[in-house]
């Protein structure tokens, strides 16, 4: 594909209301499925994100990937031929008391194509989540995806890989309150640049108890240009990706190709032993 339609859905998730999230989220998209391409949600929208409040309940509320709630999306997603990214609490198949941040991806025909777990727990996130080991990219309607999770924005050795492995789009699902736009905004456009590719953040709406949420979901283009971008408020917007750009900026200034990647890794090496 030269060209796709992303869908952000900054959407303000109630608190451990799993289905009256599902139901939210499965309204975006009967309304913006058909318009767009891939349709992306925030950082644990099935559940909302507020690890003092909602707390040990995220065990009851975890499931395994696939199942139930996947199911329902690929539904969704076979309806309104669209593919769908989500972020939600992933309980381990084997051992049930091991959560994980994971992302889910569909593809427009409804299947089910993999998940990310999130690699960089935050701090206070290894109370309930442990962390990924892989940094996969994935084969959506022709286009090469990554993906990253809110604090995993803040590590650019994840960004050159994933790059490295052809991902053409790295979407980034967040939870990140008011008073730091200035983080999301900043890396957003640095990943981008770095490695001259698109970046998709999507971030959560509204408030908790604990918590405002700041939106300002944006996209940025291989340049590190903002070529959309959402206030603090709930709602969705489309946005048009050239992905032809990615190989126009790359022959323009070589990155990727030039990039010492074997002399990183010696000295990544020296800081193991």
């Amino acid at each position: 594909m030269e060209k796709v339609v992303i869908g952000a859905v900054q959407m303000a998730s109630k608190l451990a209301d799993k289905e009256g999230n599902i139901k939210q989220a499965l309204t975006y998209i009967a309304e913006y499925g058909d318009r767009a391409d891939i349709l992306i949600f925030p950082e644990l929208f099935t559940t909302g994100y507020d690890l003092d409040i909602v707390g040990d309940d995220y065990y009851s509320l975890a499931e395994k990937i696939p199942g139930r709630t996947t199911e329902i999306f690929s539904e969704y997603a076979r309806m309104y031929k669209t593919a769908i990214i989500g972020n939600m609490v992933e309980r381990d198949k084997n051992v049930g008391e091991i959560l994980y941040n994971t992302t889910f991806v569909i593809d427009k025909k409804g299947d089910y194509t993999g998940k990310y777990r999130k690699v960089h727990v935050y701090p206070a996130e290894f109370t309930y989540f442990k962390r990924g080991t892989e940094f996969p990219v994935f084969n959506v309607n022709g286009v090469k995806i990554g993906l990253a999770t809110c604090y995993d924005h803040g590590f650019g050795e994840m960004f050159r890989i994933l790059a490295r492995k052809g991902a053409q789009i790295i979407f980034i699902p967040s939870a990140i309150p008011k008073g730091y736009e200035y983080l999301l905004k900043l890396r957003t456009r640095a990943r981008a640049q770095d490695n001259q590719l698109f970046t998709v953040a999507v971030n959560s709406a509204g408030k908790t108890p604990n918590s405002h949420f700041c939106g300002n979901s944006m996209v940025v283009n291989p340049r590190g240009e903002i070529i959309q971008e959402a206030d603090d408020g709930e709602g969705v917007f489309l946005a048009e990706l050239d992905l032809e750009l990615i190989e126009r900026e790359r022959k323009q200034e070589p990155l990727i190709r030039d990039s010492a990647f074997d002399l990183y890794m010696k000295e990544y090496k020296r800081f193991l032993e």
